[in-house]
This record gives C-alpha cells, structure tokens and sequence, in this order.
C-alpha cells in the first residue's frame, strides 16, 4: 500500500468515527473544505480515543498508563515523528494534520490532563474550577480547531482574540455536556455541578458529602435538604424542595449562554464556510441547552439530544449565515 494510500485510510477511519460518535460535531464541520474537515476529524478521533480511556471501566492504575502511552505518542507527533506511527490510523492521521496545518502544540496534552482529572476523580467547589477543567478537554479542542479554521485576520492580534473567544465557545458547549450528562456522569462515579451551587440550592447542607449516585437521586426526586432560609431561599424559594432541580438547572444554563454569547463572536473572526461551521456546531449546543433548561426532570432521567432533522435545519442555517 502506497503512504497516499494509507493516508486516505487513516483520515477515512477518522471521519467514521467522528461520524459515528460525535453527530453534533459532524454536522458542523461537513461544511469545511476536505483538508479542513478531515484534519478536524483526526483531532477527533484523538480526543475521542483519550475520552474513552478516562471513561472506560479498567482499573485506574491501567488508565493512567494508557493516558501516558497517549502523551508519548502525542509528544512523538509534535516532534515531528508522527510519521512513523505504524498501523495506528489516528496517529498516521493526527501527524499528517500537524504538518499541514499550525496545530498549537500542548493543547491536546491538555486534554490527557483534563482527562486525568476524571480518572483522580476530581471534583469542583467552584465555578471558577470547573472553568479550568473545561478550558482543557473543551477550551484546548477549540484552540487546536482554529488553527485548522481560516481568519480573516491572521495577524497576532488576531490570532490572539480568536484564540481566546474559541477557547469560551468551548466552555459553553462543555457547559452543555455537563447538563445533558448528569445521570451518566454520576453512574461513572462523577458530579460536575460545582459544590456550592449544589449547597446553593440545596441539594446538599454545609458541609455534607454525597456520593454522585446519592446526588442524582436527590435531584431526580427533589429530595433537597433546605429549609427556604439558605442561599436557595434567597433566590426566590426556587432552590428549595421539589424546584431545586428546575433553578439549579436554570442557573447553570444561563452561565452557559453567557459564555456561548461570548464565544459566538468569533465567527465574525473566521472566513465563510469556518464561520458557517461554528455557527453549526454552536447552535446544535445551544438548541439543546435551551430544551435542557426548558424540560431539567427528563435530562436527570436520560441523556437529551435533538432529532436530526433538526441538527440539519440548524446546520443549515450555519451554512447561509442564519443565527442559532
């Protein structure tokens, strides 16, 4: 088989697991150009490979080995040795799209860090650490994809802005998954939500540990622990009771938009069919946000997404400019 050959395969196997995995995702970054979208699909099918081993079910010394196998590997490409990388399509793919285009180098070590963080089982006080924990397995993702992305302004200043409004829209979209994979998150041992917007409404007290199995099951049945006189009583009453759920989740999503608002006017950044493929990906995001907050009880009962039908309005819509 020629290298050309074996190219082709590697980013074909790519595209079919982007295709597969990550509809949301897909549908946006269809509208690229070939070398574009199928660099944008080696990057994830990286990502997706170091996902499954922080969400796999081997022990967590393994994980972390495999984690570091993976930061070698990495490590081997950035060098510029990514060509010898065997039989392995995403890595022969990964370092193909390395040298055709300016992928910043550490961002994607960023994600195996972030990704170790789930396999210590970390867990988040504040707002302001869960931001830190998104801005690497999102914000860094977003970062690698607009090196891929054409600007309209490829001078350092602009590189600059772009790369700090990519790096928000990749929170907002992490935001999102946190919402919409509450349940499953905390079956693998994981709660996201910071502690202090739990006490805020008062899925737990002051100073109270739950386990993340305990935590879903006090918001699938309303079973918060204030009594009206905490921070939720001060919001209204809404975060006390049977509506901690709808204002928690409320709370959270209005933080996503604001880092989706934010992050959206990087498109004005990007030339047409990047700009169209950002404002697909985007909207997909933001429309399941918006039917996380309007329905909390059914995103706790099962993971949420849209119907393809309207992936494809909403990518459509990208491709002619519309707004989400």
């Amino acid at each position: 088989m020629s290298s050309e050959q074996a190219l082709a395969e590697a980013y074909g196997h790519c595209e079919a697991v982007t295709r597969a995995e990550a509809a949301n995702f897909f549908y946006g970054i269809r509208l690229l150009a070939r070398e574009r979208r199928r660099a944008i699909c080696a990057v994830y099918a990286f990502a997706r490979r170091v996902d499954d081993i922080g969400d796999g079910e081997l022990s967590r010394e393994e994980k972390l080995r495999l984690l570091d196998a993976e930061d070698a590997a990495l490590a081997a490409v950035e060098r510029g040795g990514g060509s010898t990388a065997g039989a392995d399509p995403v890595m022969v793919a990964l370092a193909d799209a390395y040298r055709s285009f300016p992928l910043p180098h550490g961002a994607l070590g960023e994600l195996i860090e972030g990704v170790r963080m789930d396999v210590a089982g970390a867990t988040y006080e504040q707002f302001e650490e869960l931001v830190l924990y998104c801005r690497c397995v999102a914000g860094a993702i977003g970062r690698v994809c607009l090196a891929i992305f054409g600007l309209r302004d490829e001078s350092v200043v602009g590189r600059a802005v772009a790369e700090r409004l990519a790096d928000e829209l990749g929170v907002a979209m992490q935001l999102t998954n946190i919402l919409r994979d509450v349940r499953e998150d905390a079956e693998n041992g994981r709660v996201y939500l910071p502690a202090e917007d739990l006490r805020r409404f008062a899925v737990l007290t002051e100073g109270e540990r739950r386990s993340p199995p305990e935590v879903l099951a006090a918001l699938a049945c309303g079973d918060a622990r204030g009594d009206g006189d905490g921070d939720g009583g001060k919001l209204g009453g809404e975060g006390t009771g049977p509506q901690a759920l709808p204002a928690l989740v409320r709370f959270e999503a209005d933080r996503a938009r604001e880092w989706f608002e934010r992050g959206i006017q990087l498109t004005a950044l990007l030339d047409r069919r990047s700009a169209a493929s950002v404002l697909a990906m985007a909207g997909i995001y933001r429309r399941l946000l918006e039917r996380i907050a309007a329905d909390p009880e059914q995103a706790v009962r099962t993971r949420m997404s849209l119907p393809a039908r309207e992936k494809a309005w909403v990518a459509a819509r990208g491709m002619i400019g519309g707004g989400a």
